[in-house]
């Protein structure tokens, strides 16, 4: 489980630390990261899909959130014990302090 999710959050986080820094021109010196390179590739890109390249960015964004929900559904569904567990106890504490809230009432 632990190798899913890096292999899931090792692409998601370069290509969103290569679209920031790339987006605002913070190259350090790095031609893949200057704002040109940056609108070349979403040129090439929206060239080869037949789309404007302006509106890949949502795209990708998107199909990142959507990916991310189900990697989380994965994990969620592979946990579900203990977090069903988590939350009868944390039922049981909001019960039990209303109780003691009622009948410490006057």
């Amino acid at each position: 489980m632990k190798w899913f999710v890096i292999l899931w959050a090792g692409p998601v986080l370069l290509l969103s630390s290569w679209y920031g820094l790339s987006y605002y021109d913070m190259s350090f010196g790095f031609f893949m990261l200057t704002r040109h390179t940056h609108d070349l590739v979403f040129t090439i890109y929206g060239n080869i899909l037949g789309i404007p390249p302006e509106t890949i960015p949502p795209l990708v964004a998107r199909a990142i959130a959507f990916d991310s929900l189900i990697v989380f559904a994965i994990i969620a569904f592979r946990k579900r014990k203990a977090i069903a567990a988590w939350w009868r106890r944390r039922q049981a504490s909001r019960s039990l302090a209303s109780e003691e809230s009622l009948s410490s009432a006057p």
